[in-house]
């Protein structure tokens, strides 16, 4: 595979994080749940596609520190959004997290209203930019990788 040309690169970045930031931007603010933040919801939606998950895990995979994940954690179970595991019995200090049937619900809610949100905004384009959309999500699932 022949090397991108670096300038190139970087115009490109250039215009797409503005445009990608202001479109996170947006549809976190249309379809905030005023009860969780939009980081409690996405260690909420971590701990559903990852049963039993350590506060550890969680702040590795998000890259930040233990005490700050470990805050919302607390806030999230006050919630009622999310529970612990018994403690492990190779471990006793250990215990892993888990969402609870109302945590599942308000995840799929926001997943829901986001979705939708989006897809409003996708009815405004033309086809081609719709196509043209579709055909960068591959590219754009590496970009996240």
């Amino acid at each position: 595979m022949a090397s991108a040309d670096p300038a190139a690169s970087d115009i490109l970045a250039e215009a797409m994080r503005p445009a990608l930031l202001r479109l996170y931007r947006r549809m976190r603010r249309e379809t905030q749940d005023g009860d969780v933040s939009p980081l409690q919801n996405l260690l909420l939606v971590l701990i559903i596609k990852s049963p039993g998950i350590g506060v550890g895990a969680l702040a590795e995979i998000e890259g930040l520190r233990g005490p700050t994940v470990s805050g919302h954690i607390k806030q999230l179970e006050a919630a009622g959004l999310i529970a612990r595991t018994p403690p492990d019995p190779q471990d006793r200090r250990r215990t892993g997290l888990v969402a609870t049937a109302e945590g599942v619900r308000r995840a799929d809610a926001v997943r829901r209203q986001r979705t939708d949100w989006l897809a409003r905004r996708l009815d405004r384009l033309s086809p081609a930019e719709r196509q043209a959309i579709e055909a960068a999500i591959p590219a754009l699932v590496r970009l996240g990788e």
